[in-house]
């Protein structure tokens, strides 16, 4: 099938969602293209599909792997968010993480794991969501083909755009299989570490220590 007939804007990056989220039937269609295209992959590389019990049905698995899990952030609407006025003006720093992060490196199909935090500096006139949801706006950004320095920025300026903040910051500590895996193999602790910040959290020094601090505070009391 050639999918430039459907109307579905491809010229989107990778790590963006379609215009418009896809519906049943060309989710299915999707799918059933996709693992003919891994069939043909699977015959270039020797790999047999056909009598091997152990692949027989590895494409249409891939295929809908792709679709509904590791991509759906690109073909779904963004999470409904409820927003809840600032009735008490609350205006000091709230942190939030581990956050748990999977996503997909967009240079080599490889899995990217790790933790995400947030920080918000509420405003007064501003918007407060449920905590369950910034796990949610993590996972639907990170549910594409990515790279860590944009899925960064990706999710704090959603959440700047639903919310207003005086000040937020997102930080991303996370394993790239495609270094673990593969070319150099490096030891599966090493990690890649980044932090974006928006209003006074980029400018406010005390309160950017602050954010840091509680970073490592609730990486600790992970790991215990």
């Amino acid at each position: 099938m050639n999918f430039h007939s459907t109307g579905l804007n491809l010229s989107r990056l990778c790590n963006e969602a379609l215009d418009q989220p896809i519906d049943e039937a060309e989710r299915e269609t999707m799918i059933a293209a996709a693992a003919s295209k891994v069939e043909e992959l699977f015959d270039i590389l020797r790999i047999d599909h056909r009598n091997d019990h152990n692949t027989r049905d590895t494409p249409q698995r891939v295929a809908k792997m792709y679709v509904e899990e590791i991509l759906q952030g690109r073909y779904t609407a963004p999470p409904r968010i409820t927003e809840f006025d600032n009735v008490r003006s609350y205006d000091q720093l709230i942190v939030t993480g581990p956050i748990e992060l999977r996503s997909m490196c967009a240079h080599h199909l490889m899995p990217i794991y790790g933790y995400a935090y947030i920080g918000i500096l509420p405003s007064a006139e501003g918007k407060i969501i449920g905590l369950s949801k910034y796990d949610r706006i993590v996972d639907y950004f990170a549910s594409r083909l990515q790279i860590q320095e944009e899925l960064v920025k990706q999710i704090g300026d959603y959440i700047v755009d639903m919310t207003k903040p005086r000040g937020l910051a997102v930080r991303i500590s996370a394993v790239h299989m495609c270094k673990t895996q593969r070319g150099v193999r490096s030891s599966r602790r090493s990690r890649m570490v980044n932090t974006y910040f928006w209003g006074e959290l980029a400018t406010s020094a005390e309160h950017k220590s602050e954010f840091l601090q509680e970073c490592v505070t609730l990486d600790r009391g992970s790991a215990e």
